[in-house]
């Protein structure tokens, strides 16, 4: 065996994930009435969505039966080779059948089929060979055939298994879109870890509310202002206008400029330094929602206010860090 060079190495890692990006990128153009169909049959089906497959494709089929239940399709993983040793007794005439065979001749899925058909199921072929066996006794036959397997032999599923999976996912994903799946039905399949707490707790559920606000008249000064910031620890204040509405706020980062610009303070209004028409979000927005607009303008805390514009919280990243969201 003649050893690899580090050079040799990442080149075929590279070459790797390049045929494979192509599989997926190649799917684009087997999207179209089948796939339509296809979706049509998961989307009216009153039972379960049976995936089946064997080998590597039974792995990617478990995957898929996961995405889909998790994302509100129920579905259910069943392995071929047990399945005419008993374990074909959970499919009923309800169920969808999604079958995958990379050659679509897989012996242990053909002795599957008479029963399938004995029960009248619909079946959505997953298949590289759309004249296989497979593909012919399907009422939809979705293409995943790919150019070519990653790696120097060729054989290994490599590409194939990746294409398979993202057209699982592509599957999911408009299933989820066309039964209009929201927020609150993913919580309830994700009652834990990140994703769960991010939609559990709301922003009234985390924001500091009532004496605890840094609240400043637009009227003050800025070094008035400065000493608020100070004294409530949250990097910045929020700044109201007479009639309690919210005007803007001053950052840490905004005194830091305003030092700058202007070499004395002494006289500065709030209103003239401030930073205007912030981002604010509403007290029955999702915590998942606030870190969001975090993560995606670099700021550590957000105004609350209701529907009238008036502040009635502060949520900082700290108070999304301690629930777990963050």
């Amino acid at each position: 065996m003649v050893a690899m060079t580090i050079s040799k190495i990442n080149e075929l890692a590279k070459e790797v994930l390049d045929i494979e990006a192509n599989s997926i990128l190649r799917l684009k153009n087997n999207i179209g009435e089948e796939f339509d169909k296809a979706i049509d049959i998961l989307y009216n089906c009153k039972g379960r969505v049976i995936v089946t497959g064997m080998g590597k494709s039974g792995i990617i089929g478990k995957k898929i039966a996961a995405t889909l239940s998790s994302t509100g399709t129920p579905a259910y993983f069943l392995h071929p080779a047990e399945s005419t040793h008993g374990d074909s007794g959970v499919i009923t005439r309800n169920d969808v059948i999604i079958a995958i065979s990379n050659s679509g001749e897989t012996q242990e899925l053909m002795n599957l089929l008479p029963l399938i058909k004995r029960f009248g199921c619909e079946m959505i072929g997953m298949t590289g060979n759309i004249n296989s066996t497979l593909a012919k006794t399907s009422e939809v036959v979705l293409d995943i055939s790919v150019e070519k397997e990653a790696g120097p032999l060729g054989k290994a599923p490599t590409a194939s298994t990746t294409a398979t999976l993202a057209m699982g996912d592509a599957l999911a994903v408009c299933l989820m879109e066309k039964k209009g799946f929201t927020k609150e039905d993913f919580l309830m399949y994700h009652p834990s870890g990140k994703l769960g707490k991010g939609l559990t707790y709301k922003v009234r559920d985390l924001m500091i509310s009532g004496d605890k606000m840094p609240i400043v008249s637009e009227n003050e000064t800025f070094t008035d202002v400065i000493n608020t910031i100070s004294e409530y620890k949250l990097g910045m204040a929020m700044i109201i206008s007479s009639d309690k509405k919210l005007l803007g706020v001053l950052t840490d980062g905004d005194i830091r400029r305003t030092i700058i610009k202007y070499p004395n303070t002494s006289n500065l209004k709030i209103k003239d330094v401030m930073t205007v028409n912030p981002k604010r979000i509403t007290e029955e927005a999702y915590a998942a929602s606030a870190l969001n607009l975090m993560e995606k303008y670099s700021i550590t805390a957000l105004p609350v206010v209701d529907e009238n514009n008036v502040p009635v919280g502060v949520i900082h990243v700290h108070d999304l860090l301690r629930a777990g969201v963050a």
